[in-house]
């Protein structure tokens, strides 16, 4: 590397000429594409943002200014840049670098994100911080047109407009936030004037007025103060003047002398700036160009082709299982409506949306609406399927406790990514919805052993009466052959696989599979072991549990979620709420922390909720 190899802080990159710039934009592109199709990761959003990456480090200084990248995973460049090229190969490795900005992992990462539309909100935190301490430093969030459309950045906007602080807002506009952006304000954002086109015509309008006798020069010169008016007119700058905000744009985000020209300019105003810059998804890349939803987030994968590297002949994975289902139901019930939040792909419903375009809704992200436009829709009897990541619907909690709960709608809520996601890290865990989801009234919750039980459990879902959640894994599915038709499931019953009469273990969801491996183990040390599939979370099987409690001495509970409120704890209520004092448990579950990132199987053993760490868990307590 001619340039990248010198740069170990933004002080080093400073010291490149202007015209070196591109050159180092090619190399930085080369190493991100290079080390995501080992590790995988969010290629496409970071190849997007190199050229504004670099911009943004040339004119501004930090860690004394501040920096903050709207959900994190289009940092990439920014590592590299910011002293962790030589640990870049070890990105949302276990141990290494996160996928996301962590405050944890560099004095130059000013906040942890992993969701989408909160850099305004922290940076005029900051801002105000700054303010009241009397420090100096700039403030400076990038946020993409995608996060738009969560109603915190515009929270944010109408905050920061009315106290006038020095915020400067990026908003890299590529026309994508993970799928296609949705909704009118993506389609205003669209509309673009180039700066070309846009000089061209003033300068027409200018000798056409001046040429008029007498009055030209006066004519002019009305017309000169109302040129930013015309301008925010024809571009997004209405919207954002009308928060206050100084507007500038829209710039090639590709072009490093124009941003940096226009950074320079705006960079010591002390008023609320929106610089607005238009980039491409995956630039430089011609298959993520192609097929930027596919290379948002992406597995490991072959450079010359772009094509996916995965082990052939896998079962399908849990989203797929879940799509292909929804998609059956859906023929056989014209009530079905599918919703989510900027994430066809993500949630399996591809098909479903060009089956039935007119019971799809994306709703774009923004995560609260789509919880309180699914309880609209069930009100006029028709029957609403939810699909969000489980890290995501925690964003919409006060949505489901009052717009569904609390009148028992029945919406469905597909929870995808329930549990231990993996390489994402910890905003990206599902571990808390068992805990969160629980505690609500007329609420019901599911979770499935293997693929074939997760269709059983959405038809029951989808006859349910009330508010019900069906919380799934992430990845490839057990192998389990389908069953041709789907049936209902006993309401808050659970399935007993083997019966013993040493210890019984309760597990609920994925760790149902890694029970069943650790019994293996447990019959060939000659321990006798009742195993149960739990399925419900809420309501629970009380009767068997109770049951269970007076003919075994020993109970473990294992589930791929918090420990605190969530099933074990559930299960020690009800034998609490029962009188049972005779029974020993033992719960197995995620403890009070946050999760790093790595591989679910290497997590998994970690947290010892994997089958050695059962087996474990089971002799200590036999003997």
């Amino acid at each position: 590397m001619k340039y990248l190899d010198k740069i170990n802080s933004p002080e080093d990159l400073k010291r490149l000429e202007r015209s070196e710039l591109p050159e180092l934009a090619r190399e930085l592109r080369r190493v991100i594409i290079e080390t995501v199709s080992r590790t995988g990761g969010h290629l496409a959003p970071s190849l997007g943002v190199i050229e504004l990456t670099i911009a943004l480090l040339y004119v501004f200084d930090p860690p004394r200014d501040k920096i903050i990248w709207d959900v994190g995973h289009q940092s990439y460049a920014y590592k590299l840049l910011t002293g962790r090229r030589d640990r870049f190969h070890s990105l949302r490795q276990h141990g290494g670098l996160s996928g996301f900005t962590r405050m944890s992992e560099s004095p130059y990462d000013a906040f942890s994100t992993g969701h989408a539309s909160t850099s305004i909100s922290a940076g005029l935190g900051i801002a105000y911080g700054r303010c009241l301490k009397k420090d100096k430093g700039k403030i400076i969030a990038v946020i993409g047109d995608g996060s738009m459309t969560g109603g915190l950045a515009y929270e944010g906007l109408n905050q920061t407009g009315d106290l006038q602080k020095g915020l400067i807002v990026v908003l890299n506009d590529n026309e994508m936030s993970i799928a296609r952006n949705v909704g009118v304000l993506s389609s205003f954002l669209s509309r673009k004037l180039s700066a070309k086109h846009f000089v061209s015509l003033r300068e027409e309008v200018k000798d056409l007025l001046k040429s008029v006798p007498k009055f030209g020069d006066d004519v002019y010169n009305l017309a000169k103060r109302t040129e930013e008016s015309f301008k925010a007119f024809v571009t997004p700058g209405m919207l954002f003047e009308a928060f206050g905000f100084n507007y500038f744009g829209p710039i090639k985000g590709h072009r490093l002398d124009h941003m940096i020209e226009t950074l320079h300019n705006v960079k010591d105003m002390q008023k609320p700036i929106l610089f607005h810059v238009t980039t491409t998804k995956g630039k430089g890349y011609a298959p993520a160009e192609r097929n930027p939803t596919y290379f948002h987030g992406v597995g490991s994968f072959e450079i010359k082709t772009g094509n996916g590297i995965s082990p052939k002949e896998k079962p399908p994975t849990y989203t797929e299982v879940f799509g292909d289902t929804l998609l059956e139901l859906a023929r056989e019930n014209e009530k079905i409506v599918a919703v989510t939040a900027a994430m066809p792909e993500g949630t399996g419903l591809k098909a479903f949306s060009e089956a039935f375009p007119d019971r799809f809704v994306d709703v774009g992200i923004a995560e609260q609406h789509a919880v309180t436009f699914a309880a609209g829709l069930a009100t006029e009897g028709l029957r609403p399927v939810v699909a969000i990541y489980s890290t995501f619907l925690q964003r919409a909690y006060d949505q489901i406790l009052h717009d569904v709960c609390l009148e028992a709608h029945p919406v469905v809520f597909a929870l995808d990514r329930g549990g231990i996601v993996g390489e994402d890290g910890p905003t990206h865990h599902g571990l808390f919805d068992l805990s969160y989801l629980r505690s609500l009234p007329n609420m019901v919750v599911m979770a499935p052993k293997d693929e074939n039980e997760l269709r059983h459990m959405l038809r029951t879902a989808l006859e349910h009466s009330g508010p019900i959640a069906v919380r799934y894994p992430r990845g490839y599915g057990l192998g389990i052959p389908l069953d041709d038709e789907t049936h209902t499931l006993p309401m808050g019953k659970g399935e007993v696989l083997t019966t013993g009469t040493d210890v019984a273990i309760l597990a609920v969801g994925a760790t149902v599979r890694e029970v069943v491996e650790a019994n293996k183990q447990l019959e060939a040390d000659n321990i006798s072991a009742t195993v149960v599939n739990s399925r419900f979370v809420k309501p629970l099987d009380t009767e068997l549990i109770i049951r269970l409690a007076k003919e075994i001495p020993r109970i473990i509970t294992v589930e791929e979620n918090v420990m605190q409120g969530g099933f074990g704890s559930a299960v020690l209520e009800c034998l609490a709420d029962a009188g049972v004092t005779s029974c020993r448990v033992v719960r197995l579950g995620i403890r009070d922390k946050f999760v790093e990132h790595g591989s679910q199987k290497i997590l998994r053993s970690n947290y010892g909720i994997d089958a050695p760490a059962i087996v474990k868990a089971v002799r200590d307590m036999v003997e």
